[in-house]
């Protein structure tokens, strides 16, 4: 059943690009009817040219020549324009996927806490595959389409009766092409999966060798291996005889016609065709109807079904369950943060990197938090932002929980910080798409990034990511937190390249701001500036003032002196 609505899904969205630029539709199907303009007088040509030289009349002879070379040009002239319109209708198809793979992505990173590590994929590989194949498709089934309709109303300009020969073959070929297309749709994905059971046993064994040994388990686990690779065999003997089926259905359409037109030639000869009209015939088969056959038989049966599988796999990848209820925004203005009892874990078997955490940030707090690399700062970061959601206990902010909040309630900056193309102040206005000027100032101001907007060109200077240092960068996102209405900002490690004295500015000017603010500390310095400290070792928590925890946090005193006794940074 989900297999289906896959591809119900999938064949909708082919459906919307398709109706999604209908002028472009009809251009594209304007230009491929002049493509197939040759088919439809090639046959008629070659009939009166090969009867005006046999009548030994070389006047008309040529002029059937150029009216073959005439439709040539005219055919590479739809050809090179058919192109345009084709790019109009697929480029918007690679965007929507685009958006569902990331709608998807993003669902399951929410869903599990891990990110989607095979979006990639979909993204730079799948989606690619679905575009260029759709795009074939759409030009080998437009060329069939009006090569089949040219040849077969240049047969009845010919003589009517040959339709009668060639008609009926091809719709048998086609009917038994049709009725392989549904199973060998399934084969071709029963395989991929087949050998992707494969590839992921492949590596488990080779990852554990050695303890199959030691444990005796080779024959257990060749019988393990030996039933996968059985599975894939017979899935790909199974392909192998609807290979045979289409090229049956190829010989019935397109081979078909030629013989019976052959046979029946002394019988046409007798009812008034010349040599011209039969060769004329045997010309629209061989030169129309049995490369378009082919061409359509062999692109259907290999691009098709490459088709068909692949945006399977996208959109079963990116499948949001229908229960799933859209997600509850809440405005609220106070940045008062609140964990009871909070424990989360990387899955069900991991352990907890927090556990039974107590805490409370009251709206106007400046708390920083310190403890050990992967301890599970920004992990408390995370669920402080409503990102990740607690395995046991609540998160609220503001008396709502985290999760439900409005995403304009909280800004979270990490190490690495996000900064795209566009100017500067679509950038810093991000998070506020109505900031006023002054109000740009004054957050340029506070942060310390006047020198940085100044060399930029302002804030309608256009901003290239990649000319800027990590340290520019968190400059920027800075300023876009700051100027956002955000009741609670969290900074994890947002500062880490900056200098001493920049990073002591920034956190200043946020302390000195409305809300409530969370720093992931990297540097004492920025502990020594916050009110509260929070340090964290594994599931244990300290909560204090510095003098307080240098007094009864051992974890901390050691941190204070590895801190103290490090040598300075260099500014970066």
């Amino acid at each position: 059943m989900r297999d289906t609505s896959h591809r119900i899904r999938g064949r909708r969205v082919l459906v919307a690009a398709l109706r999604r630029r209908p002028r472009e539709l009809v251009l594209f199907g304007v230009w491929s009817a002049l493509e197939a303009a040759p088919v439809l007088v090639f046959g008629r040509a070659v009939a009166g040219a090969t009867d005006a030289f046999l009548a030994h009349r070389m006047g008309p002879a040529l002029c059937w020549l150029a009216v073959l070379v005439g439709a040539a040009v005219v055919g590479a002239l739809g050809s090179t324009r058919a192109y345009g319109p084709l790019a109009a209708i697929v480029e918007p198809l690679r965007d929507a996927l685009v958006r569902h793979v990331v709608r998807g992505a993003v669902h399951e990173s929410v869903r599990t806490g891990r990110p989607g590590e095979g979006s990639i994929a979909r993204l730079t590989q799948q989606v690619e595959i679905v575009r260029d194949t759709f795009a074939g498709l759409l030009m080998i089934v437009q060329g069939f389409v009006f090569t089949l309709v040219g040849a077969l109303i240049g047969l009845l300009t010919l003589m009517p009766v040959t339709l009668l020969l060639v008609l009926p073959p091809v719709v048998v070929g086609l009917g038994l092409f049709a009725g392989l297309v549904s199973r060998s749709i399934t084969r071709q994905r029963e395989l991929i999966l087949a050998e992707e059971r494969i590839a992921e046993s492949a590596a488990i064994l080779a990852g554990g060798l050695r303890d199959i040994t030691a444990c005796g388990r080779e024959e257990t686990t060749a019988a393990e291996t030996g039933r996968l690779i059985d599975a894939q065999a017979a899935t790909a003997r199974s392909m192998a005889r609807l290979a045979a089926g289409r090229t049956v259905a190829l010989a019935v359409g397109g081979r078909l016609p030629l013989l019976l037109i052959l046979g029946a030639a002394p019988w046409l000869v007798r009812h008034g065709a010349t040599p011209g009209v039969v060769l004329g015939a045997l010309t629209y088969v061989l030169q129309g109807l049995s490369p378009a056959l082919s061409t359509i038989i062999r692109g259907l049966g290999g691009s098709g079904l490459r088709l068909a599988v692949t945006l399977d796999r996208v959109m079963e990848a990116v499948d949001v369950p229908a229960d799933v209820p859209a997600p509850v925004r809440r405005p609220l203005r106070s940045g008062d943060l609140r964990l009871r009892e909070v424990t989360f874990a990387y899955g069900p078997a991991a352990e907890p990197v927090i556990e039974n955490l107590v805490l409370h940030v009251p709206d106007g707090d400046h708390l920083a938090v310190v403890g050990p690399s992967g301890i599970g700062k920004s992990t408390l970061s995370l669920l402080a932002a409503g990102i990740l959601e607690p395995a046991h206990g609540s998160v609220t902010l503001g008396g709502v929980p985290a999760a439900e909040a409005d995403p304009s309630v909280r800004a979270l900056i990490p190490q690495e910080a996000y900064v795209f193309g566009g100017t500067l102040r679509e950038n810093l206005c991000y998070l506020r798409p109505d900031a006023s000027g002054p109000a740009l100032d004054r957050a340029v101001t506070a942060v310390g990034a006047e020198l940085l907007a100044e060399r930029l060109g302002g804030y309608d200077a256009w901003l290239d990511p990649a000319t800027l240092s990590a340290g520019e960068r968190q400059l920027v996102a800075l300023v876009r937190a700051y100027v956002s209405s955000a009741p609670l900002v969290i900074l994890d490690e947002a500062t880490c390249h900056l200098d001493a004295v920049a990073e002591e500015r920034a956190e200043r000017a946020f302390a000195s701001r409305p809300g409530s603010l969370i720093v992931i500390a990297h540097r004492m310095s920025s502990a020594r500036r916050a009110r509260r400290i929070l340090v964290l070792d594994g599931t244990r928590a300290w909560l204090g003032t510095h003098e307080d925890l240098l007094a009864d946090c051992e974890l901390y005193r050691e941190l204070h002196g590895h801190w103290e006794s490090a040598p300075a940074p260099a500014d970066r």
